[in-house]
């Protein structure tokens, strides 16, 4: 499964904390993708990343990681979300 280059803004939403996190998606593929952002210290090991302007959310879960880079894998299939 070939990566997908993109670099598309992006925000990471952790359950109970705010605010949410920006960062752009570098690549990506069905099961997961390279995120950079400023920081990754304070980045649990899973959250949801929303993009297309919050049209998709996806559970993520880090499988690796450096200073500004995350490595995700998709934990589930991509959630449209419903604009009301």
């Amino acid at each position: 499964m070939g990566r997908t280059r993109v670099l598309r803004s992006a925000k990471i939403i952790v359950p109970s904390r705010s605010p949410v996190v920006h960062c752009t998606v570098q690549n990506i593929t069905g099961g997961g993708a390279c995120l950079k952002l400023a920081n990754t210290y304070s980045v649990p090991d899973s959250f949801e990343l929303t993009f297309e302007h919050g049209r998709t959310r996806r559970a993520c879960r880090v499988v690796w990681r450096t200073a500004d880079l995350l490595g995700v894998a998709f934990a589930d299939e991509a959630k449209s979300v419903a604009k009301t």
